[in-house]
């Protein structure tokens, strides 16, 4: 009778383990996962912050700009475009993301061509608010690359955990999927032309 019940008992114990470790994993991918939903989340906050940005500067440079109406109708339709597709993180799939980062780059070159205006009016460029909005701007660009940078690596630690053994197993069960990663855009390797 001991015998049977060391056994039973030995069994029991391994049985615990194993599923508080499967528990433990489990809620270990979830944290993992509500990271990379909590860093999308930030690099949503800085797109939108230079969209709230964008009217203003739109506004400034109108007042001194009046012929080039086809460029600002056209930061403000990138604009328009770029607020209206969103990602839903849970469902954040490759193609999604693509088309996201699509209508960000339509309103990132839509601002390059506002910014280069400039040139073509002397009194905008010493403008105070249109060099802050400038500023802002390009604060707002670099938070946007940070936190573009920071949700690739929580989504690549993610993906690596989901994909080792035997995690990959718990994952596949509850489906966790693999999460895209921002890319470079089409002919960002190639430097700008600049001309005099």
């Amino acid at each position: 009778m001991k015998k049977t019940t060391i056994i039973l008992i030995s069994v029991i114990v391994v049985i615990a383990i194993i599923v508080l470790s499967f528990i433990s994993k489990y809620n270990g991918i979830v944290v993992l996962e509500e990271d990379v939903n909590g860093q999308w989340a930030n690099v949503e906050n800085q797109y939108q912050r230079r969209a709230d940005l964008i009217p203003n500067l739109v506004a400034t440079v109108k007042g001194y700009a009046e012929h080039e109406s086809e460029t600002l109708e056209s930061v403000i339709a990138a604009r328009s475009k770029a607020t209206q597709v969103t990602v839903n993180p849970d469902n954040l799939t490759p193609e999604k993301l693509q088309e996201f980062q699509a209508a960000q780059g339509q309103l990132s070159s839509a601002l390059g061509k506002l910014l280069m205006i400039t040139e073509n009016y002397p009194d905008l460029k010493a403008n105070q608010n249109f060099m802050e909005l400038q500023v802002q701007l390009e604060g707002t660009e670099n938070r946007i690359a940070t936190e573009r940078t920071r949700f690739n690596d929580v989504a690549k630690n993610f993906n690596a955990v989901i994909r080792r053994f035997p995690t990959n197993i718990l994952a596949s069960i509850f489906g966790f999927d693999k999460k895209p990663y921002f890319e470079a855009e089409a002919g960002s390797n190639a430097a700008p032309e600049v001309q005099f």
